[in-house]
């Protein structure tokens, strides 16, 4: 085989996804399955994020394990099944502006900012147009987001490769624990409490021991938890539980939603986008340095976001002009563009560190661990002159999240604008279907009760989180973190000689070790500096 240079590893990965098996021929030429599971996929990330009480997440959860069964586990099914969960994970986030807009009902927390401009825009006869202003705005900030990672992955895989040994590399997994637990939920006690569950139960029947460890005895408990139903238990079960019993006691207090007409021109002008392009840039650059950082999420990127506009425009804002809050176009294309360009920059660390950074990219891992032939992690950004497949794939996913970019800027927006009567449908109908699906998904990919069981026991677990605003995702990243934790500890243990300080004699991986020390000491005492 000839040598193989970085152009062609980009090219292979391009034919991958637009050459691999077809799934039909039109007009003589073959579609690829990769290339219709992209467009399958955005089309239900968008039906499912103008849905108040679904999301991408719940959308992800339920199509996995029958994409598996579907596809089966052999390296042909790594992009279709990765392309479709990528398409979900870019339409959610572009459909969560609709019910936000057109109802004032945030489907996720970061959808709430654009409800302060874009509900009262709709109420005023503009809602198509704020459509417009966010649809443009969210893929504008994706496209940045996605452009970043396609640079900046490799490369920092590349130096984590060649700088980062065993030690340093079980260091940098504790770190971004750390920093997951600490930064996420507001507070480190609680980031912390979930973290550690998510590594006790990940330890439970598992290791490299000749007995299980903390099984209490019993066989169900023996052979470890499944990811899957751990992953989708506390994640997906857990909301709904929690929605389900919000829905009981608001049931006397439900009113109609009221619907505001279209008024004026609708139409998004050059004027217009001129006019919001210096929100949208200041927004998705902002957007994509906190999606770089595992944890952090895009409700703090919408939340920076539109606090920067907020006082940007305060500056500029025409006499006549809205205010923030009151029906401003910059404030919609300033939050849209942040909470969107947080996806594209949270798969940076999962490509080139395995770290995944928030509950779409911990999806995209549950996929390559069950699939196989895929390891997110530095290993993968090896421009070797011998044929790398696992490169090829990275640069196959590269070339579905640009395809499904360019989808969203052609159809996604109109698709997105006739969505609104999907708001209407009435949660106490929609949120039993979910569940129902949901498991019924899960037992299709462990056919094994016990798995159901497991998933109802996190999923309890996940609705009394929820009620303590303890957040769920540092125990889910820590659940799928916390093997490979052990793995790279062992390793890094026999390859030092069995030397219990092998953490500390690292310069690189001691400073990791005193970061995340220092992350939680810091994160720990904001609470107490916040009272006195």
């Amino acid at each position: 085989m000839t040598d193989l240079g970085a152009i062609d590893y980009v090219w292979l990965g391009v034919q991958a996804v637009f050459l691999g098996p077809e799934a039909f021929v039109l007009f003589g030429i073959p579609v690829s399955i990769t290339l219709l599971m992209v467009a399958f996929g955005l089309v239900l990330g968008i039906v499912v994020g103008a849905t108040p009480g679904l999301g991408g997440v719940i959308a992800m959860a339920i199509s996995l394990p029958i994409l598996i069964s579907v596809f089966g586990f052999n390296s042909d099914a790594l992009l279709p099944v990765m392309g479709f969960l990528i398409g979900v994970m870019k339409g959610s986030t572009v459909g969560g502006a609709v019910p936000a807009i057109l109802f004032n009902t945030p489907g996720t927390p970061d959808a709430f900012m654009t409800t302060l401009d874009g509900y009262p825009m709709a109420r005023s006869g503009k809602a198509r147009k704020a459509l417009k202003i966010a649809h443009f705005s969210s893929v504008s900030g994706d496209t940045f987001s996605d452009i970043v990672l396609i640079v900046c992955a490799p490369f920092l895989a590349i130096m984590v490769e060649a700088y980062l040994d065993l030690p340093e590399k079980t260091a940098l997994l504790i770190l971004s624990l750390s920093f997951i637990a600490a930064v996420v939920g507001g507070s480190a006690a609680k980031g912390l409490l979930s973290c550690g569950l998510g590594l006790l139960a990940v330890y439970i029947g598992s290791g490299e021991d000749f007995y299980p460890r903390l099984s209490l005895g019993t066989d169900a408990l023996s052979d470890g938890i499944p990811v899957t139903a751990a992953v989708i238990g506390i994640l997906v079960l857990g909301a709904i539980f929690t929605e389900l019993e919000d829905l009981w006691h608001q049931a006397r207090e439900s009113g109609r939603i009221e619907v505001a007409r279209d008024e004026g021109d609708q139409r998004l002008h050059w004027a217009d986008i001129r006019r919001i392009l210096p929100f949208v840039g200041r927004s998705a650059f902002i957007g994509t340095a906190i999606g770089a950082l595992p944890g952090i999420g895009s409700t703090l990127a919408a939340t920076i976001g539109y606090a920067t506009g907020k006082r940007f425009y305060a500056r500029r804002k025409a006499p006549d002009a809205p205010e923030f809050g009151e029906g401003a176009p910059e404030g919609i294309a300033a939050t849209e563009a942040a909470n969107s360009s947080v996806s594209g920059a949270n798969l940076i660390p999962v490509l080139s560190l395995g770290i995944p950074g928030n509950t779409a990219a911990v999806f995209l891992i549950l996929a390559a661990e069950s699939i196989g032939g895929f390891n997110p992690g530095p290993s993968v950004f090896k421009f070797s002159t011998d044929l790398n497949p696992e490169l090829v794939i990275a640069f196959g996913l590269f070339t579905t999240m640009i395809l499904a970019n360019l989808l969203n800027w052609t159809v996604g927006g109109v698709f997105m604008r006739s969505l609104g009567v999907l708001v209407r449908i009435p949660k106490q109908y929609l949120l039993p279907v979910v569940l129902l699906l949901t498991l019924a998904s899960l037992y299709v990919e462990e056919t094994s009760m016990s798995a159901i069981w497991f998933a109802f026991g996190f999923g309890v677990l996940g609705y009394f989180m929820r009620r303590f605003e303890i957040s769920p995702l540092p125990f889910v990243i820590a659940f799928v973190l916390g093997g490979r934790l052990e793995d790279t500890a062992r390793q890094a243990f026999s390859a030092t000689g069995g030397d219990p300080f092998f953490l500390l004699k690292s310069p690189v991986a001691a400073a990791f070790v005193l970061g995340a020390v220092a992350i939680v000491f810091l994160s720990l005492r904001k609470p107490k500096a916040a009272q006195s």
